[in-house]
């Protein structure tokens, strides 16, 4: 598994891979127990959501129902929130990984910078699946309402999320051994920090290219906004 170490601003960095996710497992078997069919459902839901994420927009001229949009925008947030996530998730199980860095940064550097952003994830995500555990237990006497219980399935695809998510960091924090390569590519990226989109866009689509990550700018954009 390869991850990058992204410069997004003077003194903040991020992680970022685009390794392949979960694949949804052959229907052979039904999966027993709740959390394992939760589990299942919630990768059969992501798998749906990259799917329509990658096929164009309908038309204007085609009719949906209000259903078919609500559905629409419900697979673009799942699509958003898998982005943010991807990461973490592809590190469980994950037992060896490589870290690209900025040449301009030491292995030990570059080794707390990785520690530093894992934990920070793992107490992030440990703080909302507590919250939103606590939110989705609430949300079951929604069941007394007749119709789906839509705040409760939210609320599921959250818990199953930060699960998720807090698994991947403590791997990696424990259990992953990573390989560290410095790439004069993304020290590049550090010196359009604190630009404006349109004026860094050459140099983030080369760098993009040179490290052969389709997705790098729209990562690099979302995180240097903030």
């Amino acid at each position: 598994m390869n991850v990058f170490l992204v410069p997004v601003a003077a003194d903040r960095y991020e992680l970022y891979c685009e390794d392949h996710g979960d694949r949804v497992p052959a229907a052979a078997e039904a999966p027993t127990g709740f959390v394992r069919r939760a589990a299942r459902r919630f990768q059969e839901q992501v798998a749906e959501a990259e799917r329509a994420a990658r096929r164009p927009p309908a038309s204007d001229d085609q009719p949906r129902s209000f259903s078919a949009r609500l559905k629409t925008r419900a697979l673009r947030w799942i699509a958003e929130s898998v982005a943010e996530q991807r990461l973490l998730w592809n590190l469980r199980g994950q037992t060896d990984a490589v870290l690209f860095h900025p040449h301009d940064l030491t292995e030990p550097q570059a080794r707390q910078l990785l520690h530093r952003t894992l934990t920070r994830d793992w107490e992030r995500h440990r703080f909302w699946l507590v919250l939103d555990g606590l939110c989705g237990a609430a949300s079951l006497l929604l069941v007394l309402i007749p119709g789906p219980n839509v705040i409760g399935y939210y609320f599921l695809f959250r818990i199953v999320g930060h699960y998720f998510s807090l698994r991947g960091a403590r791997q990696g924090l424990s259990k992953t051994a990573w390989a560290l390569e410095p790439t004069a590519s993304l020290t590049t990226l550090r010196s359009v920090v604190g630009q404006e989109s349109a004026a860094r866009a050459l140099v983030v689509d080369d760098v993009a290219s040179s490290l052969r990550l389709e997705h790098l700018a729209k990562f690099f954009d979302r995180c240097a906004s903030q």
